[in-house]
This record gives C-alpha cells, sequence and structure tokens, in this order.
C-alpha cells in the first residue's frame, strides 16, 4: 500500500490561504510571464522544504536530496518577489543560445521590429551582457528589442534629451573614428577612450549620446558590446540616422 503524508497549504504574502482570487497563479501563466521552468521547480521546491543552507538546486540533486521528512509542518509564504530573484540567477546561468531563441520568439510577435537573421546574430551575440541584468525572460526580451529595430529608431524621452547639438556633433565625430576601427570589443574601447581623451571629455560624456543613438534609450549593456553587436554597418547607419 503506498504511504500518504499531508504537506502543508501555502500562503499569500499576508499570511491568508493561497487561491485563485488571492492572486495564485497557473504555471503557464508564470511561462508567459518569463519564468524559467528550472527555476519555478527550484523554487516550488524550496517552498516548505529546505536542505541546511542549499538554496540553488538543480533537478538531478533535488531528486538525491529529497526526502519528506525534512518538508515543514507550517505553512509557507508564497513571495513572488524571491522568485523573480532566483528566476535571475538561472537566467545568468543558462546557455546563451536557449536564451536567444526564446528572445527571438518573444520578439516576433512584436509588429514594430524586424526579426531575421541579423536581428538574430545581433541578439545572440550580446546575449552575455543582456542576461546580467534580466530577472525574467520579458526583461529580457525588452532589453533586446532595439537590435531588432530598423533606423531611425524611436526615441524615450530621455534618449532624445541626450540628444543635444553638442551631443551630435560628438556623434558625428565619433563616428568617423569608427568607421575606421577593428569592430571587435577591444579596438572599440581603445578607440572610444583615445577620442574622449583627445576631445577632452569623459568617456561616459561619448558613451551616452551613442547609447541613446544606437538603442533610443539611457540603458543598456557596455557600449564597446554593443557596437560590436551592431556591427559596423548598423552602428553607423544608427549614429547618422540620430545626428542629422
Amino acid at each position: 500500500m503506498p504511504r500518504f503524508a499531508h504537506i502543508p497549504l501555502i500562503h499569500g504574502a499576508d499570511g491568508s490561504k493561497l487561491s485563485k482570487r488571492h492572486g495564485a497563479q497557473f504555471a503557464l501563466e508564470l511561462r508567459d510571464q518569463g519564468f524559467l521552468p528550472e527555476a519555478l521547480c527550484n523554487y516550488l521546491l524550496r517552498l516548505g522544504w529546505s536542505h541546511g543552507d542549499l538554496e540553488i538546486v538543480a533537478r538531478d540533486e533535488a531528486i538525491r536530496l529529497f526526502d519528506i521528512v525534512d518538508v515543514n509542518r507550517g505553512p509557507s509564504r508564497m513571495d513572488y518577489a524571491k522568485l523573480t530573484n532566483l528566476n535571475g540567477v538561472y537566467i545568468r546561468q543558462a546557455d546563451d543560445d536557449r536564451l536567444t531563441k526564446e528572445v527571438l520568439k518573444r520578439l516576433s510577435h512584436r509588429q514594430d521590429l524586424s526579426v531575421g537573421g541579423n536581428a538574430a546574430a545581433r541578439v545572440r551575440a550580446l546575449m552575455p551582457a543582456l542576461k546580467e541584468r534580466a530577472k525574467t525572460l520579458v526583461e529580457l526580451a525588452d532589453s533586446a528589442a532595439f537590435l531588432a529595430r530598423v533606423a531611425p529608431l524611436p526615441m524615450e524621452p530621455k534618449a532624445a534629451a541626450a540628444l543635444t547639438a553638442e551631443a551630435r556633433l560628438i556623434l558625428r565625430e565619433v563616428a568617423a573614428v569608427l568607421a575606421e576601427t577593428d569592430f571587435s570589443v577591444p579596438g572599440i574601447d581603445a578607440a572610444l577612450r583615445v577620442f574622449a581623451e583627445r576631445r577632452e571629455l569623459k568617456l561616459g560624456q561619448v558613451a551616452q549620446p551613442l547609447r541613446a543613438a544606437l538603442t533610443g534609450s539611457t540603458v543598456s549593456p557596455g557600449i564597446d558590446a554593443t557596437l560590436a553587436a551592431l556591427g559596423r554597418d548598423e552602428s553607423l547607419a544608427r549614429i547618422e540616422a540620430a545626428s542629422a
């Protein structure tokens, strides 16, 4: 005969019983919100069970370690902030090719983007930097969307404000330098530093107008990695459109 055991309830953040009306969600809803299945499994495992201070538990290790006697007797609390943070850990550990496929699948549903071979290559090239900041696949796709846009880019208000007359002049000058630069990350970094020093500018005074021109935003991975992922031709086209 099988042995039966009761496990405690899951409560919401306020301590009341978790239910659909109270904010409980289906696993497929969490998938759509950008949670990786391994992160969700890890979180649910630790929701009422523990093995010392172990927080990150791979599935094979969980199977090896789990014992019903270690399940807590009291109710657990569903903490979506903790789940989101854990998901970020799993995203940073995830394979870049897998994340690229997930991002492209999400971007392909957007009418304002052009998801093709060039976009896929750019997303894959910048993925190591993009995933460092993202906590969900939705955030990751949003941060990668600029790679699938066509110039001239739509500008966020702060990005548009950064493109002053002086900034546009800097963009035109730095474009001439980038046109002759080895378009590797180290090559771009060295060229931008030399340009900033020659113009007696801080590197940020060069990088921020470039970031606005290349992404339409004031937030992105390192400007050298962003330029390298876009490639010389696309980078120069975006700079020209923003500095006109």
